[in-house]
């Protein structure tokens, strides 16, 4: 008996899409619904076996599903679980993928029918690639999931999307979803705000005559990579955590402001010490 009997996928990318091939490598769904407005993409998902089916209609594709799971941006989900709501089955699931916790958790609770279940969801993983063809199986293997339950939520519904995710081969870690927000400000969001701003910095820099950008190499293109994310996906997060981002832009730039001192005074004992500090913390990361 599998765990899940039909998953419906809002949003057949490579988050989705990688849930879906592990779950059915693995044995635990039964029929999956891709639900999505792209119908190249659904119709190539259904080439890769990744989807038995789509809909483009949202509440068609919801219907009989114990399981949605909702890969979509972040601005949107919320609008999505109000406008499926009255098509969900008794005792669905509905979970996501966004990078951003409080308000989508807090809204997607109270648009949820008595009969169905939101348990918010953040699975640690992607790739600087997107759409169906990008998605693989192995995506979720050893990294994080964080699930991100309140006092409304459901024990048997937050087992169940536990289990998922480990099936997936996540470990699965519960925080409050304040706290999720402010964790990856700094660890997720900060970083691409910053990889943004530096490649527009050297890509923008007028004082060589030339696109400098060219010369760079390997530390430069693996500190960067991020910045060939998604931008409108980038966009949504930065708006939707707009207070925790600037929390953690403000301090950034305070950072910045210290070693710009170190520099400007040539303070060497300081630089040293500045960057020893900083390889010690990125040594610590395990």
């Amino acid at each position: 008996m599998p765990l899940i009997n039909r998953l419906a996928v809002i949003g057949v990318g490579l988050i989705g899409g990688s849930l879906a091939r592990v779950l059915r490598e693995k044995g635990e769904v039964g029929e999956i619904v891709g639900i999505g407005r792209g119908a190249a993409n659904l119709q190539r998902a259904v080439e890769l076996g990744v989807i038995d089916r789509y809909e483009h209609d949202l509440k068609s594709g919801v219907a009989d599903a114990d399981m949605v799971f909702l890969a979509t941006p972040v601005c949107t989900i919320a609008d999505i679980v109000a406008e499926i709501a009255p098509a969900l089955a008794d005792g669905a699931v509905l979970t996501d993928g966004g990078s951003v916790k409080e308000e989508i958790t807090l809204r997607c609770e109270g648009l949820t029918p008595a009969r169905a279940h939101f348990i918010g969801g953040h699975p640690i993983a992607g790739t600087e690639n997107s759409g169906v063809d990008a998605s693989f199986s192995a995506l979720y293997k050893g990294k994080r999931c964080i699930l991100t339950p309140t006092p409304r939520s459901d024990s048997v519904a937050l087992g169940r999307v536990k289990r998922m995710w480990e099936i997936a081969g996540s470990e699965v870690v519960l925080m409050d979803p304040r706290k999720h927000d402010k964790v990856f400000a700094a660890v997720s969001h900060l970083p691409h705000m910053v990889a943004y701003s530096l490649v527009n910095a050297v890509g923008e820099y007028d004082g060589c005559d030339e696109n400098i950008l060219k010369y760079s190499a390997g530390g430069f293109r693996d500190f960067t990579r991020i910045a060939s994310s998604d931008p409108t996906m980038w966009r949504d997060i930065a708006l939707q955590n707009r207070s925790a981002v600037l929390e953690m832009m403000d301090f950034f730039a305070a950072t910045c402001a210290e070693l710009r001192s170190l520099v400007e005074k040539s303070d060497s004992e300081g630089l040293e010490s500045f960057f020893r500090s900083s390889k010690n913390h990125r040594e610590s990361i395990r």
